[in-house]
């Protein structure tokens, strides 16, 4: 297993950990979430031991073989293949020692390699190899492609590829969503579903957590807290914990302050002296439970758009491309105010060439293109980060856009951003790649637009600003479209989607959650993302023999089932009867002296049913892991 006794790291004067202990046991899949800067990326340098511990230890077996994503690729002409393949360390060695041994004409040693290649699948490394390529959207005719020839993109899938490659015992991934769009993150979640070792795992997106993670820790107060369950599950404990921390933390100032009182006025009275000193030295050695302070540091909503015309846009019969590639062809549509559309469709098949058109970034090759009159533009695209300049202030940036408005006006709007004041007066050129997201984001809302067309707009971001961001798109009176990975935002801001495929543009008649079945059913047989095979040991069954099998499956987990329902029952009724509690106990009157004796039930009752809730749902927690290991 993987284990952390005790640790403490800093970075520089910045304490990161402190007397954290936890244990990742094998097999785990587990999602590392808290606000930047907490220590995640330096956790993964620990086990790396690319990083030392100030304090305590991080251990796991010697023979573990750790797997990560190389944040950079040489710039060779190695064929992208032969790289993805270099991932797999012992397959490498061994095809090297058959090399030697061939030269030396050894045929005991050859046999022996031979079997040892064997036994880790080598003879299908290639076969492996071609379906990651195919997987993470590459051609059959990038596999022979130099290394140099791929964009930065491109480049860390292929980082990404390699490390998928090495038969790891334990995988770290940090965002590896940030450059994949949504069918690729798709056919990876499927991946890494399948993937035997241990996982640990940094993402901002919740749905991609939510799909694979077994557990959550999550980092913060110095501290790394280990939850069962994927990300739902921790958002609803924590919850509770931090409305049971809250509601302890209020009942605490209020005995304090009872205490403070009893000692400020029998201090000074010789009879009670004793007692007066006796309660300062129980006020001493109380604990202080700190206020839940769960609320995001981003704030912010969208302008209302000055004017929104009757018409926003609208094609007839456009074409577009680049140069003679036409990825688009006779599409018609319009947008009205109020309209709020998401774009899905399989990799290069013109989603960002579709918004371009949109933004009026694309000149169109045949058609006609009408905006509104009074239609206004708000487009964001990763590009744009690209644009701003790096000795401007983020403040600077906006007076570019607005010349009149006072200095404190425009700190006080980036500060809803997250940019306090020192960050606003700062030049941006050390800024994070998620930090200049949240800048072109502030500059876009700032110009009041009636038509936002967001391209990818959460890479980069962190949970806490896309929860921000889903918020003020639901709020906003002007129309929207929208191309992103994250499902979360689809799903919470949109309520039409269009599928983007074979240069056509049309409504999507299916949910957001049936989109990956759409991609098994109708991708590109010539990629076949879905459904290439995982694992080559698989055998390929009838529809006959897997109806049989799912028949067998429901039957063996129905009291599992059965069980789960029960304790979500029971969980239900409890947490209605502690809602009840709660009301009571937000009653000033309960705490007088003729309801003593009520509220001493009240509080017995509470712990009573908490201890019972908190049994149940690590019994539902239990169980559900043990389905899901069992499907």
């Amino acid at each position: 297993m993987l284990q952390a006794i005790n640790l403490g790291i800093r970075r520089g004067v910045k304490l990161l950990f402190q007397d954290t202990s936890f244990q990742i046991h094998p097999g785990q899949k587990v999602g590392l979430t808290g606000a930047n800067g907490t220590g995640k990326s330096s956790l993964f340098s620990l086990i790396l031991k690319e990083l030392h511990a100030d304090a305590g230890d991080c251990i796991y077996p010697e023979h573990w073989v750790i797997a990560h994503v190389a944040q950079e690729l040489p710039d060779s002409q190695q064929q992208a293949i032969e790289f993805v393949l270099d991932g797999d360390t012992e397959l490498r060695q061994i095809q090297q020692s058959i090399l030697a041994a061939e030269e030396k004409d050894d045929g005991i040693l050859l046999a022996t390699l031979h079997t040892q290649l064997d036994n880790i699948d080598g003879y299908t490394a290639n076969a492996r190899a071609s379906q990651l390529l195919a997987g993470l959207g590459f051609s059959s005719n990038d596999e022979n492609r130099a290394n140099s020839e791929f964009s930065g993109g491109w480049q860390m899938r292929l980082n990404l590829a390699k490390a998928l490659m090495c038969r790891s015992d334990l995988l770290l991934l940090d965002e590896p969503t940030n450059h994949l769009d949504l069918d690729t993150i798709i056919w990876l979640e499927s991946w890494l579903k399948n993937y035997r070792g241990t996982l640990l795992l940094i993402s901002h997106d919740r749905d991609f957590l939510n799909n694979i993670c077994t557990h959550i820790a999550h980092l913060e107060h110095q501290n790394i807290q280990l939850y069962t369950g994927n990300y739902s599950a921790f958002e609803r404990i924590r919850a509770e914990r931090l409305a049971n921390q809250q509601s302890e933390y209020i009942k605490q100032q209020r005995d304090i302050k009872h205490i403070e009182s009893y000692i400020e006025r029998f201090r000074a009275k010789a009879t009670k002296a004793k007692q007066a000193q006796s309660r300062l030295k129980a006020l001493e050695r109380m604990q202080v439970i700190a206020p839940a302070h769960v609320d995001s540091p981003f704030h912010f909503s969208l302008f209302e758009p000055e004017k929104i015309p009757n018409s926003l846009l609208r094609m007839e019969a456009v074409n577009a491309g680049y140069g003679e590639t036409l990825i688009l062809k006779d599409v018609d549509f319009q947008l009205l105010p109020g309209d709020r559309i998401g774009l899905l469709g399989p990799n290069g098949a013109g989603k960002s060439t579709f918004i371009k058109v949109l933004a009026n970034q694309l000149k169109i090759l045949q058609g006609e293109l009408h905006l509104g009159k009074e239609t206004k533009i708000g487009y964001f695209a990763q590009h744009q980060l690209e644009q701003l300049h790096n000795e401007h202030t983020p403040v600077e940036h906006l007076q570019q856009i607005d010349k009149n408005t006072r200095e404190a006006d425009l700190r006080n709007y980036l500060g809803r951003f997250g940019f306090s004041n020192d960050m606003a007066l700062s030049k941006i050129q050390n800024f994070s790649g998620g930090e200049k997201s949240r800048l072109v984001l502030a500059m876009l809302i700032y110009q009041k637009p009636n038509l936002l067309l967001l391209d990818e707009p959460t890479n980069h971001l962190d949970l806490e600003m896309r929860e921000a961001l889903a918020e003020a798109l639901q709020e906003f009176s002007g129309a929207m479209v929208i191309v992103s990975h994250d499902r979360h935002l689809l799903n919470s801001t949109c309520d039409q989607l269009l599928l983007v495929n074979q240069q056509s543009v049309s409504e999507f008649p299916l949910s957001l959650d049936e989109y990956p079945k759409w991609l098994s059913d109708h991708y590109n047989t010539s990629n076949n993302l879905t459904k290439a095979s995982i694992d080559n040991n698989d055998q390929i069954i009838s529809n006959k023999q897997r109806k049989q099998l799912e028949a067998e499956q429901r039957k063996k987990t129905q009291p599992l089932r059965k069980r789960i329902k029960q304790l979500e029952d029971e969980m239900h009724e409890i947490s209605e009867k502690l809602t009840e509690i709660n009301m009571q106990l937000s009653d000033s009157d309960i705490y007088t002296e003729q309801n003593n004796q009520k509220l001493q039930q009240l509080l017995m009752e509470k712990a009573e049913l908490e201890k019972t809730h908190e049994d149940a749902e690590t019994e539902w927690l239990e169980l559900n892991e043990e389905l899901e290991n069992i499907n």
